[in-house]
């Protein structure tokens, strides 16, 4: 079997408006599993930022430990990229951030690399209101280790091995709008109709933004009894909405037949246009969008779509009135105060 992808690409592919097109945007050919639902939510990445006119140089891809975490070799193959340890990959996201404010930020995890052994990061880096886009590709298992179940598997949902899990589940979107999560949405890698905008959304959205994607392990958690293999999901996938995103000084041609539009500005100028289903659900209300995902937990159904934005939000640069140039493109004379500052600084504190 070979793993050389073809350079052959058809000469009429279209271009945005940077002059590349959508393969300028892939990566390594995928070794995962063949079917594996990762793949396409790293396919959906790659079309988002060709749709948005994204630089790949101007992107960090952050990850972690697991079959999620291989995934940032499988898109943007021109950005930058770093594989930390099991569950750190928040802090290193932060660290990067830091040091470069340009740069667009994709961090990409698991179920298991945040809802267990990563759960401390993942709290304190939605309280940080980190600019990033975290996305989980939850599979319900630990698909390297032999598919045993995670912390986000369903209480009663059978294993591959015939196993029942008795814990109570971890509700990854539950939990990062309790914790104040400022851009909050759940998806399946099978819809990319759906997933691409809410990850152009996430991307255009000036802090924390938390996509929690279901994603099918095909080798260990497709069987019937469990509640995260591709029949199951779509027999009981509800959307909050039809979604679009409108980029910056773009003509909205969005129409709907029924049902109301509710058009939410972000801070550039793009718009995030709503076709309103639920109807006791508003995603600019937490208490809303948590009721809006237990109810649906309650029947069996798992919420997909935007759960919750905040769009007046304030991120960490401007928590702590960091530079607004990068760090790394600060000089020396510029980052040193000099003796006097510092002797200045030292009497202050005696």
């Amino acid at each position: 079997m070979s793993y050389v992808k073809p350079a052959f690409r058809h000469p009429g592919l279209p271009k945005n408006d940077l002059g590349y097109t959508v393969d300028f945007y892939e990566g390594s050919l995928s070794t995962l599993c063949a079917g594996c639902g990762h793949d396409g939510i790293s396919a959906a990445i790659a079309q988002a930022c060709f749709e948005m006119n994204i630089e790949p140089h101007k992107v960090a891809k952050m990850s972690g430990i697991g079959c999620s975490s291989k995934t940032p070799a499988y898109f943007l193959n021109n950005s930058h990229g770093f594989n930390s340890v099991h569950g750190r990959m928040p802090s290193v996201a932060t660290g990067a951030n830091l040091a470069n404010r340009d740069l667009i930020y994709f961090g990409v995890s698991g179920d298991g690399d945040t809802a267990s052994i990563g759960m401390g990061q993942f709290v304190h880096v939605i309280r940080r209101n980190l600019n990033m886009v975290y996305l989980v590709m939850n599979n319900g298992c630990y698909g390297l280790t032999k598919g045993q179940d995670s912390a986000t598997a369903d209480v009663g949902s059978k294993s591959k091995a015939g196993s029942v899990n008795m814990f109570e589940a971890i509700d990854l979107a539950s939990l990062a709008i309790e914790l104040g999560a400022t851009f909050v949405a759940q998806s399946f890698s099978g819809d990319k109709g759906q997933l691409i905008p809410l990850i152009k959304a996430a991307t255009s959205h000036p802090g924390f933004a938390f996509i929690n994607v279901i994603s099918p392990c095909v080798t260990f958690n497709n069987n019937p009894g469990s509640t995260k293999s591709y029949d199951y999901v779509r027999e009981h996938m509800d959307a909050t909405a039809t979604f679009d995103f409108v980029p910056y000084m773009k003509e909205i041609t969005a129409t709907y037949e029924e049902g109301t539009v509710e058009a939410v500005p972000m801070h550039d100028g793009s718009v995030i246009r709503l076709h309103k289903i639920e109807k006791d659900w508003d995603p600019l209300n937490r208490i809303s969008a948590i009721n809006a995902v237990q109810h649906a937990r309650v029947k069996g159904e798992i919420l997909t779509g935007l759960l919750y934005i905040d769009p007046e939000t304030t991120d960490l640069h401007k928590m702590i009135e960091t530079n607004q140039r990068p760090l790394n493109s600060l000089s020396e004379a510029e980052l040193c105060p000099g003796s006097k500052a510092l002797a200045k600084l030292n009497a202050s504190l005696r």
